[in-house]
C-alpha cells in the first residue's frame, strides 16, 4: 500500500506542483515544522550554556519536532484511510512533501535568466537556491551551482522522501521532511549551531543515505536516453569521486551527473566571504559551462525522476499480485 501512496504522491505533485494559492493561505509542511524549529531554538539553544548541553539540548529538540510530526502523520493516515478514496486522499497530503516541479523551475530560472539577462540576471536567479557567494560566480560557475543544486535536491527532495513514503508511509515521509528542514535550518557548523544541531545533521545524513546511492543509480539509467550522455561515466565518476565529496550523499548524486554529461562539478566555492575547499565531482569542462548545459542536466533529471515514479508505480503493482 505505502508503494503505492509513494507513486500516486509523486504522480500528483509532478503534475499540480504544490500551487501558490495554498501556501498563501495555510503555508507549506515545510514552514509549519521550520516554526517549530526556530521556536526550539530559540528557547532551548541558550548561549550560556556549554557545549554538551547545548548538544543534549539539540537532541531534545529532535525528539520533539520529529516525534510530533510522527504522531501528528500517524492520525491523519489513519483516519483518512478509514474513508472512502482514504489512499487517494493521504496521497494528496503526500504530495506536499517531494518538490518535483519546484526544483525543475527554479533551476531552469538560472538557465532562462542567463540567457536573456546574462551574468547578472544569472547571479540572482541562482542565489535563490545555493548559499554560496553569487557575486564571485561568473557565467560557468552560476551554471555549475545550477546543475549540483539540481543533483543534490533531486535526491534529498524528490528521492529520499518517496522512499520514505513508501517504506513507512504518510508518517516516514513528514518524519524525513521534519529532519532534512532541521539540517538546514540549524545543521551547519556555525558558533550557534555546532553543538545544537549536531544530531539533526548526522540523523540527516543517514536517512539521506538509501536515497543518495539510488539517486546516483537513477542517473546512470537516465544517461541511456540522454543523447551524448554516459552511463559508463557516470558509474566510473561515482566510484572515482563520491567519496571524496564534503557531504556523505551528496556527492552521489553529484558525481553521477556530473559524469553522465561531462561536466566538472563541486570544487572550491565561497560562502559568506569564507573560501571553502573541495574537490572537483568528474573530469569535464570547468569553465566553459552555458545555459544550454543546465537545460540538458534537467532533460537527464526529468528522465530519472520518470524512472523513480515508473519503479514505484512497478513495485505497487508487485506488490498487489
Amino acid at each position: 500500500m505505502f508503494f503505492a501512496l509513494a507513486f500516486l504522491s509523486l504522480v500528483i505533485e509532478r503534475l499540480t506542483g504544490y500551487p501558490d494559492w495554498l501556501f498563501n493561505r495555510i503555508g507549506h509542511p515545510v514552514t509549519w515544522v521550520g516554526s517549530l524549529i526556530a521556536l526550539l531554538d530559540k528557547k532551548w539553544n541558550r548561549e550560556s550554556a556549554s557545549f554538551s548541553q547545548r548538544k543534549a539540548a539539540g537532541v531534545a529538540a529532535l525528539a520533539v519536532f520529529a516525534g510530533l510530526t510522527v504522531i501528528l502523520a500517524w492520525f491523519v493516515q489513519s483516519f483518512l484511510l478509514l474513508l472512502p478514496f482514504g489512499l487517494l486522499a493521504v496521497a494528496i497530503l503526500g504530495a506536499s512533501l517531494p518538490a518535483q516541479k519546484s526544483l525543475e523551475q527554479h533551476v531552469e530560472a538560472v538557465a532562462t535568466a542567463l540567457e536573456r539577462e546574462g551574468v547578472e540576471g544569472g547571479r540572482k536567479a541562482v542565489s535563490m537556491i545555493v548559499g554560496r557567494d553569487p557575486q564571485k560566480l561568473d557565467e560557468a560557475a552560476i551554471c555549475r551551482a545550477a546543475i549540483e543544486s539540481l543533483a543534490e535536491n533531486f535526491s534529498d527532495g524528490i528521492v529520499a522522501p518517496a522512499l520514505w513514503l513508501g517504506a513507512l508511509g504518510l508518517p516516514g515521509g513528514a518524519a524525513y521532511k521534519a529532519i532534512n528542514t532541521a539540517d538546514s535550518m540549524i545543521g551547519h557548523r556555525s558558533p550557534r549551531h555546532e553543538a545544537f544541531g549536531w544530531a539533526s545533521a548526522r540523523l540527516d545524513d543517514l536517512v539521506n543515505l538509501p536515497a543518495s546511492r539510488l539517486s546516483g543509480g537513477l542517473f546512470v539509467i537516465a544517461a541511456f536516453f540522454v543523447k551524448g550522455a554516459s552511463p559508463r561515466g557516470a558509474i566510473a565518476a561515482i566510484r572515482r569521486d563520491a567519496r571524496h565529496h564534503r557531504s556523505p550523499n551528496a556527492g552521489w548524486p553529484e558525481a553521477a551527473l556530473a559524469g553522465a554529461l561531462g561536466f566538472a562539478l563541486a570544487g572550491p566555492r565561497s560562502y559568506g566571504g569564507q573560501m571553502i575547499e573541495a574537490r572537483f565531482m568528474g573530469e569535464g569542462g570547468r569553465a566553459t559551462l552555458v545555459a544550454g548545459d543546465i537545460r540538458t542536466a534537467l532533460r537527464l533529471a526529468r528522465i530519472a525522476d520518470g524512472l523513480l515514479i515508473g519503479l514505484f508505480g512497478l513495485l505497487a503493482i508487485l506488490i498487489a499480485l
